[in-house]
C-alpha cells in the first residue's frame, strides 16, 4: 500500500494498492523531490474517467512499470476535482507545449515543480519507453530541461492582458443590433443543422452555448436559430447520451448522432442541463410553439430529478460528484443491452421495443450490445415508457458503476440553480432544494471575523475533513444559487449571504489591475502560477459567472458599484466575444443582458409567493428578476411600496419605467406582453 491510503478522494483511493509509490500532492512529496533531486511525475485524473482506469490497469498496476517509476521519480497523484487549481496550471502548461490536453493528464516536472513535458493517455510500452527517455535526459541534458521548464513556467505567468486583445473603452459594454446579429451568425456557422449541436464529433452538450442560443432566440426571434435549439435539445434528450431508464445526462457523445455516450455522469453537466431544458420549455411554452417537445423536456427534467434524489444525494442533503463510466471493468456495461436480454425482460413487447430503438442481434454499438437511442420522438412513446420501467427494475440487479461521493461546493451550486429553475416552472424538487441549501449553509460556509471585526463568510471547496479553501468557481456558483433561491423563498438573508460572499471574492480574488478575478484565494497555497479563468467551457468560466453575479446583485441591492464594475469588466472582454462567442458564451450572455431591457416584478402582500409562482410558470425573460414580501423590507425595491400587507400590489417595471400596481398575476402578465 502506498501513501494514498489515508486520502478521502475516491480517485486517489482507487490507486492506493498500486505498486507505484504514489504520494498525494503536499509538502512531504514536494520536499522529497527536492531532497532526492528527482523528476516529479504528476498524474491527474478523476474517478469517473474511463481512460484513467485503462492506464492504471495497463501501467500503474504493473510491477515492471512501477519499479521504473519508483526508482527514478517521485510520483504524485492528484484528483482534478479536488484540486482544480493544480489541474488548470499543468493542463495549460501541456497546451503551451503544443500538446493536446485531456485526462489522464501526466506531466513531468523538475524537482521545483516547473513542467517540461507531458501528455495524456500512454499505452504501457510507450509509457515505459518515455520514462527511460525522461530519466536519461534529466541525467545527460539537465540544463536544457531546466531552461525549457523555466520558459513554460514564465508563460504560465504572462498577464492575460498581454495574451489577449482586451478592450480598453469601459463605456462600450452594450451590443448594438448589428453586433447581436453578427454573434448569432458566428454561432450558426458551426451548427449541425441535421443532427443538432455543433458540427463536430465528439459532441458535448455545452449548456452555456445553448443557453446563449436560447437567449438570442428570445431577443432576435430568428426562426432558424430557434429550430436549431429545438433540434439540439430533442436529440440530446432522445440520444444515448441521456439515460432513458433512470435519468441523467452522460458527459458527451462519441459520435455525431448523440448515439454512443462516454458513460460517466457528472453533477455539473446535469445541473446546467436541468436549467437549460427547463428554460427552453418555458420559452417554447410562452411562444405556444414546438409543443411536440414539451412532453419530452418535462420527462427528461423530472426523470433526472428522480435520479438525483435516488442516486446522487447524501443523507445530509449534499449532492455527490459523479457516477463512473465503468462497471465490472467494462465501459458502459451497466447501461447497454443485448437483444436476448430485451426479449427476456419484455417477452411479447420485445419486438416493438427493439424496432423502435433499432436494436439487433449484432448490436447497435459493439460486442453485440445495444444503446437506447432514438432519432425522433416516436408515436408509441407511452408504450416505451412502460417498457422503461420493466427494464430499469431488471437493471437494478446489475453491479452498479462506482460513485464518486465527493460533495463539491461549486457543483452543488450549479445543481441547486438547476433545481430552482425546474421548481419555478414545474413545481417539483422543493425538498431537494431546501435540504441542499441547508447543507451548504451548515457545512460549506465558513464564518469568521474580518479585519474590522465584522462578520464575514467564506466557503470550503468540498465537504471533507481536508478543509480545502474554495476556488472562484465555488463562490460564483453558490452566489448565483443564493440569488436564485431568494426568488422562490423571498427570504432576504440569501441575498445578503450572496453579497457577503461577493465581497469576500472582491477582497481575496480580484485583481484591480486587470479587472479580473484570480481562480485561487490570496490565502490559498502558492503554486508556480496564479491563474484566471477566462474562456467558457463545459462549465462557464468562473470570471464570467462572477460578472453575471455582479450584474444581478447590483440590481437586487441597487448597488451601482457592482453594476459599474460589471460593465467595466465586460467591456474588456466584449471585443473577444465578437470574435469567438462560442468559447465566451456565458460572457456574451452577460453582454446580451446588459444590452436589453431589464424587467423587475415586485409583489407586496400576503400570498406574494403564490402570485410570483404563477407568473414564473408562464413568463420567460432572461432579464427578469423577482421581489416578494409581506412585511417590512430593507431592500431598496420596496421603498414606498409597503402598504397594507393584506392587500396584494404587483409592480411591473420595464427598463426603469413602472406601471401602476395591479392585483393579479394575469393582469401583470398582460402588462408584460
Amino acid at each position: 500500500m502506498n501513501h494514498l491510503a489515508k486520502e478521502t478522494s475516491p480517485y486517489l483511493l482507487q490507486h492506493k494498492n498500486n505498486p507505484v509509490d504514489w504520494h498525494p500532492w503536499g509538502q512531504e512529496a514536494l520536499q522529497k523531490a527536492l531532497d532526492e533531486d528527482k523528476v516529479i511525475i504528476l498524474s491527474i485524473g478523476y474517478s469517473a474517467c474511463h481512460w484513467c482506469h485503462v492506464m492504471e490497469h495497463e501501467s500503474f498496476e504493473n510491477d515492471e512499470v512501477a519499479k521504473v517509476m519508483n526508482t527514478f521519480f517521485v510520483n504524485i497523484k492528484v484528483d482534478r476535482e479536488e484540486r482544480p487549481d493544480i489541474d488548470g496550471i499543468y493542463m495549460e502548461a501541456l497546451q503551451n507545449m503544443g500538446l493536446r490536453g485531456g485526462w489522464p493528464l501526466n506531466v513531468f516536472l523538475m524537482p521545483n515543480t516547473k513542467p517540461f513535458y507531458g501528455g495524456t493517455y500512454f499505452p504501457k510500452k510507450n509509457w515505459i519507453n518515455l520514462l527511460y527517455g525522461i530519466q536519461e535526459s534529466f541525467k545527460e541534458k539537465r540544463e536544457a530541461l531546466e531552461e525549457s521548464a523555466e520558459g513554460f513556467a514564465q508563460s504560465l505567468n504572462n498577464k492575460d492582458s498581454e495574451k489577449y486583445l482586451f478592450g480598453n473603452d469601459q463605456t462600450a459594454f452594450r451590443y448594438d443590433s448589428e453586433e447581436l446579429n453578427h454573434i448569432e451568425q458566428k454561432l450558426s456557422k458551426d451548427f449541425d443543422r441535421e443532427l443538432g449541436g455543433m458540427n463536430r464529433a465528439p459532441k458535448f452538450p455545452m449548456p452555456s452555448v445553448w443557453n446563449l442560443v436560447l437567449n438570442l432566440s428570445y431577443q432576435l426571434n430568428n426562426a432558424e436559430t430557434i429550430v436549431q435549439l429545438q433540434n439540439t435539445l430533442d436529440r440530446i434528450a432522445l440520444g444515448g447520451i441521456y439515460d432513458h431508464l433512470a435519468g441523467g445526462w452522460t458527459r458527451y457523445s462519441t459520435d455525431e448522432r448523440w448515439k454512443i455516450p462516454h458513460f460517466e455522469k457528472m453533477l455539473y453537466d446535469n445541473g446546467q442541463l436541468l436549467s437549460l431544458y427547463t428554460k427552453t420549455f418555458l420559452f417554447f411554452s410562452s411562444k405556444k410553439a414546438f409543443t411536440e417537445s414539451f412532453e419530452l423536456y418535462k420527462w427528461a427534467v423530472e426523470l433526472s430529478i428522480n435520479w438525483l434524489k435516488t442516486e446522487m444525494t447524501s443523507e445530509l442533503g449534499g449532492f455527490y460528484a459523479a457516477l463512473d463510466a465503468d462497471s465490472e471493468g467494462e465501459e458502459g456495461k451497466y447501461y447497454v443491452w443485448t437483444s436476448e436480454e430485451i426479449t427476456e425482460v419484455l417477452s411479447r413487447d420485445s419486438e416493438e421495443f427493439q424496432q423502435s430503438y433499432e436494436f439487433s442481434q449484432e448490436g447497435n454499438w459493439e460486442h453485440g450490445n445495444n444503446v437506447l437511442h432514438l432519432e425522433a420522438l416516436p408515436k408509441n412513446w407511452e408504450f416505451l415508457l412502460a417498457c422503461h420501467k420493466k427494464l430499469e427494475n431488471y437493471r437494478k440487479a446489475r453491479i452498479r458503476p462506482g460513485l464518486d461521493n465527493k460533495i463539491i461546493c461549486g457543483w452543488n451550486g450549479l445543481m441547486l440553480t438547476g433545481l430552482i429553475e425546474a421548481y419555478k416552472t414545474f413545481g417539483v424538487g422543493l425538498d431537494l432544494i431546501e435540504n441542499n441549501i441547508r447543507f451548504i449553509e451548515r457545512y460549506l460556509i465558513s464564518e469568521f471575523r474580518n479585519v474590522d471585526g465584522a462578520q464575514a463568510f467564506g466557503l470550503w471547496h468540498q465537504y471533507d475533513v481536508k478543509k480545502i479553501p474554495a476556488f472562484l468557481d465555488d463562490y460564483a456558483a453558490i452566489i448565483e444559487a443564493f440569488i436564485q433561491y431568494y426568488q422562490v423563498s423571498f427570504e432576504e438573508k440569501w441575498l445578503f449571504k450572496a453579497d457577503s460572499l461577493l465581497k469576500y471574492t472582491l477582497a481575496n480574488f480580484f485583481d484591480p489591475e486587470e479587472l479580473l478575478f484570480y481562480f485561487t484565494d490570496i490565502e490559498g497555497e502558492k503554486l508556480i502560477a496564479r491563474k484566471k479563468e477566462i474562456f467558457d467551457n463545459v462549465i462557464p468560466a468562473s470570471n464570467s459567472m462572477m460578472i453575471k453575479n455582479l450584474y444581478f446583485l447590483g440590481r437586487f441591492l441597487n448597488n451601482s458599484a457592482y453594476s459599474e464594475l460589471a460593465k467595466s469588466i465586460f467591456s474588456k472582454i466584449k471585443p473577444l466575444s465578437l470574435k469567438d462567442p462560442q468559447w465566451l458564451s456565458n460572457w456574451t450572455d452577460v453582454g446580451l443582458l446588459m444590452s436589453t431591457s431589464p424587467v423587475e416584478i415586485t409583489v407586496f402582500g400576503q400570498g406574494h409567493r403564490e402570485i410570483v409562482s404563477e407568473i414564473q410558470m408562464s413568463y420567460f425573460n432572461p432579464n427578469v428578476i423577482y421581489f416578494g414580501a409581506d412585511k417590512p423590507s430593507i431592500l431598496p425595491e420596496f421603498e414606498g411600496r409597503m402598504g397594507n400587507p393584506k392587500e396584494i400590489n404587483i409592480y411591473v417595471c420595464v427598463d426603469k419605467s413602472c406601471h401602476l400596481p395591479v392585483k393579479t398575476a394575469q393582469e401583470a402578465l398582460k402588462l408584460l406582453k
